[in-house]
């Protein structure tokens, strides 16, 4: 069975988003293992130099680096990263599953995304939009998208 981690930088509070996110994590129990760990948002002052903000990345970055499980296949979520239809998140979850590395893990920044070394260490840097969404809505949506992937690899009319 495919394990799943999502490794998060901020605590999510507003309900809309926890019960969102908490229905998608109960519908995927069905299709994989699944765990989410969040890391704490570094603080930065109110109008933060890109010094301060590569100095909070790195340490989040740190913090990341030391929960990806061994032998995981790493996603960065990124702006400047590839973008995928549906079908390609289905795609990449039947790879992982018939791959060496039945482990998939999907690192998300804060506000101010990851830190570059994170990035670099990845095996796919993956963008959402090249909109902006606040990072805790991110989260639900790549939940969903990971549900939707395993929906259409059963070839469920969910995806319609």
């Amino acid at each position: 069975m495919l394990s799943i981690k999502f490794i998060c930088v901020g605590k999510m509070k507003e309900r809309f988003y926890t019960d969102a996110f908490s229905e998608y994590k109960k519908r995927l129990t069905a299709y994989c293992s699944f765990d989410c760990t969040e890391i704490n948002e570094q603080r930065l002052s109110t109008e933060p130099s890109t010094r301060e903000i590569d100095a909070a990345l790195q340490r989040e970055g740190e913090q990341i680096l030391r929960n990806i499980p061994q032998d995981a296949y790493v996603v960065a979520m990124c702006v400047e990263g590839r973008q995928l239809p549906s079908e390609g998140m289905a795609r990449l979850i039947m790879e992982r599953e018939n791959s060496g590395k039945p482990r998939l893990c999907f690192l998300i920044g804060g506000s101010f995304g990851l830190a570059e070394s994170v990035k670099n260490m990845a095996d796919l840097r993956l963008s959402m939009s090249m909109m902006t969404f606040p990072h805790h809505l991110a989260r639900v949506m790549l939940l969903e998208q990971v549900y939707r992937g395993f929906k259409i690899k059963e070839g469920s009319k969910y995806h319609k």
